[in-house]
């Protein structure tokens, strides 16, 4: 199913949303594609850098919760939700 809302692909990608991405996928060696729930904000490139710069250091360090037990929440979330990313 094509997505509801409109967004760059990775293929498609220029400027500053082709530096994001490539900056994500640089730090997410083990991922081939940017997640769809970023790609949302492509189309605004300076929110999109403002959401990745945000998210990343509250998603993907330590702080009151540890880096694993927040991808462990997120994955029960997502799992709860029948989320496919």
């Amino acid at each position: 199913m094509p997505p509801w809302i409109r967004w760059v692909d990775e293929d498609q990608a220029t400027g500053t949303v082709g530096e994001v991405y490539q900056a994500w996928l640089s730090a997410n060696p083990e991922r081939t594609e940017v997640p769809e729930i970023l790609k949302c904000f492509s189309l605004n490139p300076d929110l999109l850098k403002s959401v990745v710069e945000f998210s990343y250091g509250l998603q993907f360090s330590d702080g009151q919760l540890t880096r694993r037990l927040k991808e462990m929440i997120a994955t029960l979330v997502s799992g709860l939700n029948r989320c496919l990313y």
